[in-house]
């Protein structure tokens, strides 16, 4: 069974920085795309970044955010700087579903997620 575990949340003062890892097990790695999701209460899950043969962003964070991947370590990593309080969520790691070359952005497009790892930013 494919599990996905994210660490390195935690409160952090505006403009600070923060960097999430998600290791990966019973998954040949290198052969999916991952992405990043976050969820602030009360609100939808949104997309965050993701990773495959490019990178891509969600706008209100690009320039902000870095997504990269270690295959040899099953890992995907998120480095965040420059964080403001409207990134409080909780940030979820995800493994795309196999499939036309394309950016996915939808959090249907993802099989498998990781349990949450939260982000707290205060001003």
């Amino acid at each position: 069974q494919v599990q996905l575990v994210e660490s390195g949340g935690g409160v952090v003062q505006a403009g600070g920085s923060l960097k999430l890892s998600c290791v990966a097990s019973q998954l040949t790695f290198t052969n999916y795309g991952l992405g990043w999701f976050r969820q602030a209460a009360g609100k939808e899950r949104e997309f965050i970044a993701a990773i495959s043969g490019t990178t891509y962003y969600e706008d209100s964070v690009k320039g902000r955010f870095t997504i990269s991947r270690d295959n040899a370590k099953n890992t995907v990593y998120l480095q965040m700087n420059s964080l403001k309080p409207e990134d409080t969520a909780v940030y979820y790691c995800a493994v795309q579903r196999p499939g036309p070359s394309m950016e996915a952005r939808a959090p249907g497009l993802y099989d498998y997620w990781g349990q949450g790892t939260q982000v707290t930013v205060s001003s």
